[in-house]
């Protein structure tokens, strides 16, 4: 189209898009001002933001224009009005790609004089980079490592290996070498069984390999996107509804927490500890939880001191140390020393996991009422009951003001808005202006769920002892039924349903989703790594062992070399995620000289 030649360029050096950026420039030929307004397809019921203006055009075939930079995180849909009298001239949807350069063009459909009418067109100037590409890198690069790690343990292990290895160093070098855990067959087989440990209720108890994968698993994630996931955005909390890879973690440890709490508290009550005394260590390990968490999610202590106004209370430790207490106490007052020899041969048998435990199953329906009645009933001032948004410019910016609806109400009145989270996620997308905390009073209620849930896996673990199929099975049915209800509760849908799956609110539905995926990777790691020994739980077994000292250590040195080191191109994902990746696995890496020390850090 000969007309784009002839076109008006901007005055000055046009800013560079930056990370999840692109530029655009609007090239008006229309005989308007335009004010060109943008809307993330991403942002629920949102109204349209003003990016900018656009000078109107200089007659046929002359264009006026402006650049902008734009995001590209979402699909983006691109508003053209004029202003007098205020009217749409065109609506575009595009996605965007990161650093790339688009050109706009506003053009007259109808020269005739007086014409108003206008076709707009989306071009690609500049191709965008592919910022994926540094994931699958670093896929590769660490299937690689595995692979070549699996080769170098059974090489070790061939006899000629061995008998080179003796001539080449002194006698007792190589038995260190081929005794070590990846060297000779007896060690091999007892690392992929269960490991005998130090417990705190029972020193001889064993514990379950899988139980330890999966926390060290769901750690290494927790750890991965706190350091920045490499700047990736859905890798990061999402920023209201929906689901990414950083919204799984925190209710696995939740989950997991409860697991471990039913295998503990069996052997103690099988061995006839009093519960008192063990109530006492219980009400100890969550105070300290809760004060570790306090000082570990407020930095500033390393700066001077800390201010008393200001102090953030709720936190993942806090919650974490909360969850654990009303869950034990519970599991102290109806649990049972021996379930696997109850009710045997009663037609009921096939639920006894379920009804040998129906005061649990009533306290926690009593807590979820709860829940549900703060949530859709208790009244918050100019926000309609039960709105569970952001705020902010969603629902058409009719509830600005309403953040996180009772939740968000409940903390800010019981804690006071400046002791909960400032910067919450729905801030960029949303333009929320509260204070809102995800690991508030509320979302308490269902993290207590969360790791109820868990106790029931490790019931199924104490009851169908040794009956492996069972277990799966049981495991299986779980996640079926659980998916099934947060199917019923989001009608599979991110935003249209009765309840959203929302890590914010800590919905039910977060919970049974999360609950439903716990059970099925449970269930596989079980499968793999218990029953079968096709795989010893390397090498997120050994960070599961020591979880508590690699959460603290990895909040407390986060910006300490060499876990961040200043980089050539803060704009690259790429570098952003190699950094999080090497800081991730030294982590695991630490984990791993301790396990083999046998320093494990408890509370």
């Amino acid at each position: 189209m000969p007309l784009y030649f002839s076109i008006e360029l901007p005055e000055g050096k046009p800013r560079r898009p930056g990370m999840d950026q692109a530029s655009l420039t609007v090239h008006n030929e229309f005989n308007k001002r335009l004010v060109v307004s943008w809307l993330s397809e991403h942002c629920y019921q949102c109204l349209f933001q003003e990016l900018g203006n656009v000078h109107q055009g200089k007659g046929e075939g002359h264009f006026a224009n402006s650049t902008f930079i734009v995001d590209s995180k979402y699909p983006l849909t691109l508003q053209l009005n004029i202003t007098d009298p205020v009217q749409e001239v065109c609506r575009v949807s595009e996605s965007f790609g990161e650093f790339g350069h688009y050109s706009l063009w506003v053009v007259r459909a109808n020269l005739s004089v007086g014409s108003e009418q206008v076709n707009c067109t989306i071009i690609t100037d500049q191709e965008p980079i592919n910022s994926s590409l540094p994931i699958l890198y670093a896929f590769l690069f660490y299937i690689g490592l595995a692979i070549l790690i699996y080769l170098g343990r059974h090489l070790l292990r061939l006899q000629f290996v061995q008998n080179l290895l003796n001539r080449l160093i002194t006698r007792r070098e190589p038995e260190r070498l081929i005794n070590s855990e990846v060297g000779t067959p007896n060690r091999a087989a007892d690392s992929t069984s269960h490991v005998k440990l130090l417990s705190q209720q029972n020193p001889g108890s064993r514990r379950l390999r899988s139980l330890d994968t999966f926390r060290g698993l769901a750690l290494v994630i927790m750890v991965f996107v706190n350091y920045g996931a490499g700047k990736y955005w859905f890798l990061e909390h999402e920023r209201w509804n929906g689901l990414t890879l950083a919204d799984l973690v925190f209710p696995w440890f939740v989950f997991i927490m409860g697991t471990s709490i039913a295998l503990a508290l069996s052997s103690a009550l099988r061995n006839n500890y009093s519960r008192w005394k063990l109530l006492g260590k219980v009400t100890w390990r969550t105070v300290v939880l809760v004060l570790l968490g306090i000082i570990i999610i407020n930095p500033n202590y390393c700066k001077g001191p800390l201010s008393w106004g200001t102090l953030r209370i709720p936190g993942v430790l806090q919650r974490l140390g909360l969850s654990y207490f009303v869950v034990i106490v519970m599991e102290l007052q109806f649990g049972k020393g021996s379930p696997e020899m109850i009710a045997l041969g009663k037609w009921w048998s096939p639920f006894r996991d379920i009804l040998i435990y129906w005061p649990q199953w009533i306290l926690i329906v009593l807590l979820e009422t709860v829940w549900l009645c703060l949530t859709f009933l208790f009244p918050v001032p100019d926000c309609p009951r039960g709105y569970l948004g952001p705020g902010g410019i969603g629902h058409f910016g009719q509830f600005a003001n309403c953040t996180g609806g009772a939740a968000g109400y409940i903390d800010r009145i019981i804690l006071g808005e400046s002791h909960i989270y400032q910067h919450p996620s729905c801030t960029t997308l949303y333009h929320t202006t509260l204070p809102y905390d995800p690991e508030g009073l509320l979302g308490l209620i269902n993290s207590i769920v969360m790791a109820f849930l868990g106790l029931q896996a490790g019931k199924i673990f104490l009851i169908y002892k040794g009956q492996n199929k069972q277990i799966t099975l049981r495991f299986f049915i779980w996640s079926l039924v659980l998916g099934t209800i947060s199917a019923i509760l989001t009608k599979c849908s991110r935003d249209e349903g009765f309840i959203p799956v929302n890590k914010n609110l800590w919905s039910i539905s977060y919970i049974t989703t999360l609950s439903c995926f716990a059970y099925f990777i449970l269930m596989i790691v079980y499968f793999l790594v218990d029953v079968r020994k096709w795989w010893s739980g390397a090498p997120f077994y050994y960070p599961g062992m020591n979880s508590i000292l690699v959460y603290v250590g990895h909040e407390v040195f986060a910006h300490y070399f060499p876990f961040k080191f200043e980089m050539h191109n803060p704009q690259s994902h790429g570098e952003h995620l190699a950094q999080n990746l090497f800081a991730t696995s030294i982590w695991v890496l630490i984990a791993y000289i301790l396990y083999r020390k046998k320093i494990f850090w408890k509370i």
